[in-house]
Formats: structure tokens, sequence, C-alpha cells
């Protein structure tokens, strides 16, 4: 005997909704069927053609303010958040509900066109096709809308919006988004304002959509007081979890042979890559290093540089010219990130003793480099000039509690613009700084390509390595994507400030001069042996071959400079 399928399950608000309006809008039989669910569903089929999935019921039934259905391709996201506006349209008289892509043409291609193939014309009372508005007939209504430009968003801002649907949440802005919860309300004694948004990774929004549904953070720029994570949900779902491209093997193989960051980010649903980012090389295991085994010598060269903000966060690095070690590198057993954002396990390099470093490679050659380590972070809001610069005197300090030597300072360029007769930003930052005996900032090189590529080359070259001590920085680099006009750049987003303050330090630093290292640092780096007598021997090898004129430091970037 044949086993009767199981009854699909609605969602409460559809399942009273269909039993409420859909027989007497559009006349319809009552089903023979005498399970309540299986009626409703029936009706939903035959009404809206939607027979919702399970991932699309769990999207449904979610009670968050805030939800996200989705991170891969094809689980059902637009029709979902199109039968949810629906839904709430309709539950409440004189409501209105709004829907969004980011631009017409997307809009038109996904949600007005399953608008328009999918829901009756008995549904509703009608639809305006210059607003893109549909009337209901209880007197609700849906608005389809876009907002290309990041300034289109307002022309919302005189509505209210019972539910608020945002389809590609990725492709759209911060500030966007919290302009929208300004909309987000409703007169109805009952009813609950919410928003929901479907998406895949990837884009301009993919760092703060990230954090706020996947991390369960604020958002870089945003006040951690305006974040509570119980209004934030994240409903996961994977192209399997829709039947009908589960079961479609040339979908499937075409979403296979992807190249690899759209393959993990349209197929896995991965967050961590995706389309367009720009550092597919940073690897927490090789550049990221906790700070504590950075043994730190007096003689290593520092520099500050600076990203100044008020209203967007002031972003600081410090950074040291370190010697590196060319043979296979020493791991700390047992290491990590310490949960900064990273989960994997990071390349704790402990730093040789002192001096400039090498490898003896056989013949009894001794070749050197040095790396960048970026080794301290301040990213703080609000801070005026001479504030800040209390803030940097005070932080640069080493384990003792001694000050550090800063021997140059690398400022953003806007910050030494004249907007009135005052000083600038960057006089009065200089002049407190002067004054504790730090040296002047000097503008930033602020060439922005050659920039981004030299940090994505000293990356892949582990030229440049960051302490667990700079969780933002760290957070920040792997969620940058490229800019869609020019492909060589990154987009401009919030919460970029922490890699523009440290591009600032490495560009500017490429072109200087790298301070030599003493002779007696450069013999104690070539004594490596445990043993006494050959320590002995290559101490007194070492002061025969390095003269008493010290030899340059070469800067990691070298060859780029050279080849120029």
């Amino acid at each position: 005997m044949a086993r009767k399928p199981a009854p699909a399950t609605v969602a409460p608000r559809l399942l009273h909704w269909i039993k409420t309006n859909v027989p007497s809008s559009i006349g319809l039989p009552r089903d023979t069927a005498t399970d309540d669910e299986s009626e409703s569903a029936a009706r939903v089929k035959r009404a809206l053609g939607y027979h919702p999935f399970p991932k699309q019921r769990e999207f449904h039934f979610c009670k968050a303010k805030y939800k996200l259905f989705g991170g891969a391709a094809g689980p059902g996201k637009s029709k979902a958040l199109l039968m949810e506006a629906i839904v709430q349209a309709t539950q409440y008289p004189n409501v209105n509900t709004l829907l969004l892509r980011r631009t017409f043409p997307e809009l038109e291609g996904s949600l007005l066109l399953y608008f328009r193939r999918d829901v009756p014309r008995e549904l509703y009372r009608s639809f305006n096709e210059a607003k893109h508005t549909v009337t209901w007939h209880n007197g609700s209504t849906t608005r389809f809308g876009y907002s290309q430009s990041e300034n289109d968003i307002y022309q919302y801002q005189s509505g209210e919006y019972l539910f608020i649907g945002v389809d590609e949440l990725t492709h759209f802005t911060l500030r966007q988004w919290q302009f929208l919860t300004s909309r987000n309300r409703c007169p109805v004694a009952d009813a609950f304002p919410n928003m929901a948004g479907a998406t895949n990774p990837g884009n301009i929004g993919h760092a703060w959509v990230k954090a706020l549904f996947v991390d369960k953070q604020p958002a870089a720029g945003m006040d951690p007081r305006e974040y509570d994570a119980k209004d934030y949900a994240f409903i996961a779902a994977r192209v399997w979890d829709n039947p009908i491209y589960a079961n479609d093997a040339s979908y499937l193989k075409t979403l296979e042979k992807l190249p690899d960051s759209y393959r993990r980010a349209f197929l896995d649903g991965d967050w961590s890559v995706f389309a367009g980012q720009y550092f597919t090389n940073f690897d927490p295991s090789r550049n990221v290093i906790r700070a504590e085994s950075i043994a730190a010598e007096a003689w290593w060269p520092r520099w500050i540089s600076i990203d100044w903000g008020f209203e967007h966060p002031a972003a600081i690095y410090w950074h040291t010219n370190a010697p590196a070690v060319e043979s296979p590198q020493r791991r700390l057993d047992g290491s990590h990130t310490h949960g900064h954002g990273c989960d994997l396990p990071a390349q704790n390099v402990e730093i040789p003793r002192a001096g400039v470093v090498g490898s003896a490679n056989g013949d009894g050659d001794w070749r050197r480099k040095t790396r960048v380590i970026t080794y301290r972070e301040c990213v703080e809001q609000h801070l005026a000039p001479r504030t800040l610069a209390a803030e940097i005197v005070a932080r640069s300090r080493d384990r003792d509690g001694k000050a550090e030597h800063i021997d140059a300072i690398y400022l953003s360029p806007d910050a030494f613009a004249h907007h009135t007769d005052d000083s600038s930003i960057a006089e009065r930052l200089s002049d407190a700084l002067a004054a504790a005996g730090f040296p002047r900032p000097v503008p930033a090189d602020n060439d922005r390509v050659s920039g981004w590529m030299l940090m994505y080359e000293m990356l892949e070259a582990d030229e440049w390595q960051i302490a667990d001590s700079c969780p933002e920085l760290i957070r920040t680099l792997p969620e940058l994507v490229r800019d869609t006009v020019n492909v060589e750049d990154i987009a401009k987003r919030e919460g970029d400030d922490a890699a523009d303050a440290a591009r600032y330090g490495l560009k500017t630093r490429s072109s200087g001069k790298m301070p030599k290292p003493p002779r007696e640092q450069e013999i104690h780096a070539r004594v490596t042996s445990d043993d006494p007598t050959i320590r002995a021997i290559q101490a007194r090898k070492a002061e025969l071959e390095v003269p008493a004129k010290n030899r340059p430091v070469f800067a990691p970037w070298s060859r780029w400079r050279r080849n120029a």
C-alpha cells in the first residue's frame, strides 16, 4: 500500500491568511483533506504556487526583529521574501510593506518578475505600474523599490512600513540599512514591525551583514549600544535545501566549476571567502602572530600611521621593521589568535633574539631580509586631536613601560586641510605630539592602487605580519572588496579605517631609507648554537666577517621599487 505523503506545513501567519482570505477573494473550493495544515498548504499551492521548503518555513516561523535568509545560491530566498511581504501586508488592514533591490533592472528580474508570474490577479485590488505598488483587498500596500545611489534611500523617508524586505542585502551599505530601520514602524497596536534580508556572501555590504547576522557583533562604524544580538537571526540555506535544484545535476555542475571564491560563496555559502574579495591571500595561519611572541629590540625602527577621523573612528597603528628568518620558522604549540575574528591557527613565529637574522644555506652564504610587523592598534571615535595625541603618547611604551622611540608618524592627507581660519587637524595633533618629544606627522602616501597591491604582495611573500593585538585590522582585511568601476582599487565602505591606516604605514614607508642595526646585533644574530665552543667559534667568525661599518637593512619591498 502506497504511503500517503506527509502534509506540508506553512508559517502561522501564512496559514491564517490563506484560510481567511483565499476562499473569499478568489472563490476557490475547499480541499477535501481533513488535516488543517494539508488543506492550507493545498490552498497556498493553488492560489500562489508557493509550497514552502523546510528552510523557507524556518524563515517564516522566525520571530526575530531582523532576520537574514540565505548564504548560498538557489534555496528560494527571493520567493520567500516576497511571500513574507504578502502575508504581512494582508494580515493587518491599511498597513504598508516594502521590498527593495539595489537597482531597478535587478528589481524587475527578481521580485517584480515573481510577483507578476506567481500572484494571481484576484488576490489584490490593483497594481500601480508607475509606482510599482500593489494595493491589497484590505487596503494594505506592498511597494517594490530600489536604491541605486547611496542617497536614493531617502525617497522612503516619509513612509512607515510594517515589513521591509531587502533582496541581496550585501549590495546595500550599513548606512542604508540603518536608515531603513527608522522607517520600520506601524501604528497598529498588536503589529510587530520587522525587517528581513536575503543574500549571498560578497559585495560592498558583506562585512556589516556578516558582522550583524553571522558573527553576532556590532558592525564597524556602529555604536555598540545600538546592537542587540537577540534581535538578529540568520537562517543559513544552501542549494540542497531547494528540492528543485538539489536534483538538478546540470546546475550543480555549473556551481562546482565556478572559480574558487564564487564556488565557495554560491555553492557552500562560505562567508570567509567571496566573489570580489581583494585580499584572497590573507591567511591568519601565516600572517597573524601572537603579540607576546615578538621579541622586539630597542634598535628596531618604529613608526606610526594614522587615518584621522572624529565621527568616523580614528585608526592608529604601530609598526616595526624586524629581522626575519628565511628558513622554516618555529611554531608555538597550541597557539591561536585568541578569538580576534580568526578561527584558524596563527603561525606564531618567535622572533630571534635580536639583529639581522639569516640562515646558512649550505655554502655558508647568509641571505638576509626584513619584515614589517604591525604590533599595536588603537581605534577610537570622538577624540579631539590633542586627546588623540595624548592617547598615542600613552600607548607608545614597551613591555617594561619604557617609552618607545618613534622615528616617523604618517597621517592621512585630509587632516592637513584648512577648512576654517583655525589651525588644521594635523597642526593641532602635531603640536601636542611634538610637546611630548614625538616627531611631527607628515602627509601619508595616498596612492590607493599601488598601496593595496603592496600590501597584497607583502602578505603573499610573508613580509608583513600582524599581531593578534590588532583585531580590527585582522577582521577588516579579508572583508575588503574590489571597486566595481576600478577593479584595481578597493571599494570605499564604512569600517575601512583600519585598512587605510595600515596602508599609509606600509606604502609611505616603502620609499624611506631603513635604519641600520648596530654591528653587535649583527654579530649576536649569527651566534645560533647551544654548544659553548661552537658559539665561540661562530662569534669569532662573525667578528671577522661583519665590517665595522654597518651593512644596510634591505626593505622587504625593495624589489618592487627597483622594478617600478
